[in-house]
C-alpha cells in the first residue's frame, strides 16, 4: 500500500471550501507552504484544473513522496525544499508573486510520527533526533545534552507549557553527567522517575517536554512568527489563507497576526476612515472552526486541529 495513501488530509473539505473563491480563476496560484504527503495540494489540483501549485516542505523525504504523488500534474507543480518563512523569497524566485490562496497544517506531519526513527513519539523508544529536516544540525539529543539548566528549564515552560519545568531541566543536568540522554526510553524514563506520584496521573509525564524539544529544535514558532506576515504580504486582492494548527502556541500566533491585518489602524476619534486605515484582511470564519465529530472519529489527528481563514480586501497602502 502506498505510504502516502495511509494518511488522511485534515479538514479537506472545508480547506477547499474557503480557499475555493480564490482558486476558481484560470491560472491561480496555490501555495501550499506544509506540503508533507500532499494530499491537500493533490485534492486542489484535481478540482481546479489550471491551478499552479508552489510546494513548500523542510522534510526532503515527504517532498519526494509528495513529488510522486504529483507527477501527473506535471508543469503546473513546482516543488522547494524550504522552511516555510522564505515563502516570499520562493515566490519572487520563482517570479509567480502574487498569489491566489495559501494552506499552512502545521506541526509534525503523520509520517514524521510513524516513522519510528525520526524520534518524534515518547511511545516508541528511537534516537533523541526530531528534526523536521534531517540535513539540519541540531537535534533533540544535542538540546538536553548542550542546553545550560535555565534554557531547558525556559523551553519547558514556553513550548511544552510544563508546569515541572525545573524538576525536569534539574534532573536531566544531573543525570547527563553520569549517562548520556540518546533515546526517548532513557528520556521516558528519567521524566517519569522525576514525575511525584500525585501528578503521575494527570497524562503522560513526557508529552509536554517532547513538545517543546521538538519546537526547540526546529524553531517552529519564530518560524511562524515570520512566515504569517510573509505570506498574507504574497496574497493579491481578493486571495485567501488558511491555517491548521494543532497546539494553543501555533494557533495564538496565528490568531494574533490575522487579527492585526483585519482590524482597522484609523486613530480613535477620526470621524471618517480613511482608505488607508481600512483592514487589509477580511476572517472568514468566527474565532477558529473544529473538525467534525466525524471526522474526529475517522480521523484522530483532526482532534486538536484549530481552523483560521482570511480573505486580502485591499492592496496594502
Amino acid at each position: 500500500m502506498a505510504e502516502n495513501s495511509l494518511h488522511t488530509p485534515v479538514m479537506l473539505d472545508r480547506t477547499l471550501e474557503l480557499l475555493a473563491p480564490a482558486l476558481e480563476r484560470p491560472g491561480a496560484v496555490f501555495v501550499d507552504a506544509t506540503l508533507g504527503l500532499g494530499g491537500h495540494a493533490e485534492a486542489a489540483m484535481e478540482r481546479f484544473p489550471e491551478l499552479v501549485l508552489v510546494g513548500l516542505d523542510r522534510d526532503p523525504h515527504a517532498l519526494r513522496l509528495a513529488g510522486e504523488r504529483l507527477a501527473p500534474f506535471g508543469v503546473r507543480v513546482h516543488l522547494v525544499h524550504t522552511v516555510y518563512d522564505r515563502i516570499d523569497e520562493v515566490l519572487d524566485e520563482l517570479g509567480l508573486a502574487p498569489v491566489a490562496g495559501i494552506l499552512f497544517d502545521l506541526g509534525v506531519s503523520s509520517m514524521q510520527l510513524d516513522q519510528v526513527e525520526r524520534g518524534f513519539s515518547y511511545s516508541k523508544d528511537a534516537p533523541l533526533d526530531m528534526r523536521m529536516d534531517d540535513t539540519a544540525e541540531l537535534t533533540a539529543a544535542r538540546v538536553l545534552a548542550e542546553y545550560d539548566e535555565a534554557s531547558l528549564r525556559r523551553i519547558f515552560y514556553e513550548y511544552g507549557e510544563e508546569k515541572l519545568a525545573p524538576r525536569y531541566a534539574s534532573r536531566i543536568v544531573r543525570e547527563r553527567d553520569v549517562t548520556p540522554l540518546q533515546t526517548s526510553a532513557q528520556l521516558v524514563e528519567l521524566l517519569q522517575a522525576a514525575t511525584p506520584a500525585a501528578l503521575s496521573r494527570a497524562g503522560h509525564p513526557a508529552k509536554r517536554v517532547f513538545q517543546a524539544l521538538r519546537i526547540e529544535v526546529n524553531q517552529e514558532l519564530s518560524v511562524l512568527e515570520r512566515a504569517i506576515p510573509a505570506a498574507l504580504d504574497s496574497l493579491e486582492v481578493g486571495g485567501r489563507i488558511v491555517v491548521l494548527a494543532y497546539q494553543s502556541l501555533e494557533d495564538r500566533i496565528v490568531k494574533r497576526k490575522l487579527a492585526t491585518r483585519s482590524t482597522s489602524t484609523a486613530p480613535r476619534g477620526l470621524p471618517v476612515e480613511l482608505p488607508e486605515h481600512r483592514p487589509e484582511f477580511k476572517l472568514l470564519v468566527r474565532g477558529s472552526e473544529l473538525a467534525s465529530e466525524a471526522e474526529k472519529a475517522s480521523n484522530s489527528r483532526s482532534t486538536p486541529v484549530r481552523l483560521r481563514a482570511a480573505e486580502r480586501m485591499r492592496a496594502a497602502a
